[in-house]
C-alpha cells in the first residue's frame, strides 16, 4: 500500500484540471484508486473490530467520484482532487453516520465523523430532539478528556436557538446546529508511512465511536429522502 502514489497523482490532478489531461492520465488514476482501495479495505477491517455492521462493505461502494457538479459553482474546474470514503453500516449514505476520509494534497486530508449533510431538516429535527432530551449524555461524549483533546464539535450554526426548543437549555449551541461532524486534519508527511497511518486513523476513529452511535440513536427511523 502507497499513499504517496495517491498523493502524487492528485497533486498533479490540481495543477492539471481538465478532461484532457484526466483522460490522457487513466493509468495514474487507476494507480492511485487501487491504493485509496486498499487502504480504505484495511479500514474497513479495522473499523469492523469495534463497529462489525461494516464489515460486509466493499472499498469500491464507499467512494464518491472525482468529478464536480459545477452547474451552480463559479469554480469551473471539472474535478476535485481529492479522495474520499464514508465507511458506515450502510456503506456512503450520510445516515446512518460512520467513518470520514478525504486524502488531498496540500495538507488538506482529514478523518471525519459525525452528521456532514445540514440539508436534511428532517434529520437535523431528529438529533435536536435527542439533544434535547438527552443532554446529559451529550455533555459526556462530547467533553470526555480524549474526546476533547482531538476533536471539535462543527457545523453550520443558526444565530438563535431555533423556534420550539428553550432558549435558556444547557445545551443551547449544540441545538443551534444544523448539523454534527468532527474534522481531524492530516498532514501529507503523516501520510507517508501507510501503516502508521492506519493504526492512528483507526485509534482516532474508535475515538469517535460514541459520538456517532449517539447521532445514530437521534436518528433511529430516519428515511432518507427520493432523489
Amino acid at each position: 500500500m502507497n499513499i504517496s502514489t495517491i498523493l502524487k497523482y492528485l497533486t498533479e490532478l490540481r495543477e492539471n484540471n481538465d478532461r484532457e489531461w484526466y483522460h490522457a492520465h487513466k493509468a495514474d488514476y487507476k494507480a492511485a484508486n487501487v491504493e485509496f482501495e486498499a487502504l480504505i479495505q484495511e479500514l474497513i477491517f479495522n473499523i469492523g473490530e469495534f463497529e462489525p455492521g461494516v464489515l460486509h462493505n466493499t472499498p469500491q461502494t464507499l467512494t464518491f467520484k472525482l468529478n464536480r457538479d459545477t452547474r451552480f459553482s463559479r469554480d469551473k474546474s471539472p474535478y476535485n482532487p481529492a479522495f474520499r470514503a464514508h465507511i458506515s453500516s450502510m456503506g456512503k449514505l450520510p445516515v446512518p453516520v460512520g467513518y470520514y476520509l478525504m486524502i488531498k494534497p496540500g495538507d488538506q486530508s482529514f478523518l471525519g465523523g459525525g452528521l456532514f449533510a445540514d440539508m436534511f431538516r428532517d434529520a437535523t429535527t431528529m438529533v435536536r430532539d435527542y439533544i434535547s432530551e438527552n443532554g446529559g449524555e451529550w455533555e459526556k461524549i462530547i467533553h470526555a478528556p480524549d474526546f476533547e483533546k482531538h476533536f471539535t464539535v462543527r457545523g453550520t450554526a443558526l444565530k438563535n436557538v431555533p423556534a420550539g426548543y428553550d432558549r435558556e437549555h444547557p445545551q443551547a449551541e449544540s441545538l443551534k446546529l444544523k448539523s454534527w461532524y468532527l474534522e481531524y486534519p492530516v498532514k501529507d508527511a503523516e501520510l507517508e508511512d501507510a501503516e502508521q497511518f492506519l493504526a492512528h486513523a483507526t485509534r482516532l476513529f474508535r475515538l469517535m465511536k460514541p459520538f456517532n452511535d449517539y447521532l445514530n440513536k437521534a436518528l433511529s427511523g430516519f428515511q432518507m429522502p427520493e432523489r
